[in-house]
């Protein structure tokens, strides 16, 4: 009995030292991981007449510039009716820059620098908008192309992505021309016409021009992540995540092929039946959630800067990745962070309500996060579907994630200090960007793409994106012009 009581006690010794021990390890991480955070003075807030910038953003708004795959054309009258207003309303930028117009719609001003010697520098934007779901007109607070002001907001779609960005630029471009600021490097404003179709007439012209006159880009900035309030658990401040990489975009579709017929007389194995049982099997078996590059970096910068449980975890994935990533997986947007997503978006089979269709058709998207390719996501469908009687057509114009852009470079700093500066309480950090922006046209010609809005949001903002009662606050379009105002001044040393 003794025996035992010793062995027992021996057993809750050594437990207990090893609770001691790892007791020690994730305090000692805490303790020894410092903030990231660079120590910046906060700026006056420059003058900015609010109101007459949202009238003109409203203006823009009016613009049906919608793109579409089966109709390239189709916005070509809203397209110059948006150019010559903004040619109208940014005259001394006009006077100060060269305007050429590209690939038929869309947009580059050329900013000459003082200094031929300093790298230049891209601020990309773009024109065209999704479309509003069909049915859904009706649910818009204020119709959805009237670029109304109200309630302190300017609504319509297109206010947030992108014409905000882009009319923000101008107007900061337009400040600083009246003011006679000439900017040390050249600084391009880039604005495709098609981004929301994958930008391969606009900014993928833009770039192989700029690629022919041998155009070597120190960074570009372009619509990204944004200054979120409240969605980072854990986190008093707001975090401004800059998007340092790009999820790829790979577009499949799956075309089934069985024997029509009858609908009295079923085989076991129907298109619609080996489509839908293919499917299911996909949603089901997603692929591996994962914490690496980008994404291990933001949870590195942001650990020092949170309170209680999550500064211990995320000081410590050595041991609660695993939770972190439960924690991540129950949230569609903060899942898209942590895995190559899995989207059903459109299904065709069928035209009578009594006859077998021969053919049944899928279309499957994958937002795929860097380490995974169009290669390894087929392979992986090929594998879940197990079915060799279902051919697999990838979409042209997919991308594979573009290289990740490093933290280390005085760009990189420089517009972190520029955040800081312009939005003094918020959390700087890098972030993974989850859809596709036109950025990704210009690996070629930098090394460093920012992908980054200057605008505040929330979680009921997320959910106007592409979506119902899009608006953008009048104070904080005013924020973003000051930022665009001082990152072109910072940007010039």
């Amino acid at each position: 009995m003794g025996r035992v009581i010793r062995i027992v006690r021996n057993i809750l010794l050594a437990l207990a030292a090893a609770i001691v021990v790892l007791a020690a390890v994730l305090a000692f991480n805490v303790f020894t991981h410092g903030s990231r955070q660079l120590q910046v003075a906060a700026i006056q807030k420059t003058q900015v007449d609010a109101q007459t910038a949202a009238a003109r953003l409203a203006e823009a708004i009016r613009f049906r510039t919608v793109s579409a795959h089966e109709n390239p054309e189709q916005h070509a009258d809203a397209l110059r009716g948006m150019q010559a207003h903004i040619e109208k309303s940014f005259p001394a930028f006009h006077a100060a820059a060269r305007r050429e117009v590209v690939a038929d719609y869309s947009l580059l001003y050329t900013w000459e620098g003082s200094d031929p010697k300093a790298q230049p520098i891209a601020l990309l934007a773009h024109q065209d908008v999704v479309p509003v779901a069909p049915g859904t007109d009706k649910d818009w607070r204020h119709p959805p192309y009237d670029g109304v002001i109200a309630d302190g907001f300017i609504w319509g779609r297109g206010s947030w992505d992108d014409k905000g960005n882009l009319y923000s630029m101008l107007e900061a471009a337009e400040i600083l021309a009246k003011a006679g600021f000439r900017p040390k490097r050249t600084v391009y404003f880039a604005f495709g016409h098609d981004e929301e179709i994958a930008g391969t007439r606009g900014a993928k012209n833009i770039a192989a021009l700029l690629t022919s006159r041998g155009v070597k880009l120190d960074f570009v900035i372009d619509e990204g992540l944004l200054i979120t309030d409240g969605l980072v658990k854990g986190l008093d401040q707001p975090a401004a995540l800059i998007g340092l990489s790009e999820k790829g975009y790979a577009t499949l579709v799956l075309h089934a092929q069985a024997t029509p017929g009858h609908s009295s007389m079923p085989p076991r194995d129907t298109a619609i039946g080996m489509m839908a049982a293919a499917l299911a099997r996909l949603e089901d078996h997603r692929l591996p959630l994962q914490v690496r590059g980008t994404v291990a970096e933001m949870f590195d910068t942001l650990a020092p800067e949170m309170k209680g449980f999550n500064r211990v975890a995320l000081s410590n994935l050595w041991l609660f990745k695993p939770l972190l990533l439960r924690e991540f997986a129950k949230t569609g947007p903060t899942e898209a962070t942590v895995r190559t997503t899995t989207a059903l978006t459109i299904f065709n089979a069928g035209d009578k309500d009594n006859v077998l269709p021969g053919i049944a058709e899928a279309t499957v998207n994958f937002r795929l996060i860097p380490g995974d390719t169009e290669a390894s996501v087929i392979a992986h469908v090929r594998d879940t579907i197990k079915n060799d009687r279902i051919s697999i057509k990838p979409f042209p114009g997919n991308t594979d994630p573009p290289p990740a852009t490093g933290t280390s470079s005085p760009s990189y700093q420089m517009l972190n200090r520029t955040i800081r500066e312009v939005f003094p309480d918020v959390i700087v950090a890098p972030g993974l960007m989850v859809a596709a922006t036109d950025s990704r046209h210009y690996v070629g010609i930098t090394d460093k793409i920012f992908r980054f809005s200057p605008v505040r949001a929330t979680g009921e903002d997320l959910k106007r994106f592409h979506g119902t009662n899009e608006r953008l606050s009048i104070e904080g379009y005013a924020d973003m012009i000051r930022f665009y105002r001082r990152l072109m001044e910072n940007a010039s040393g």
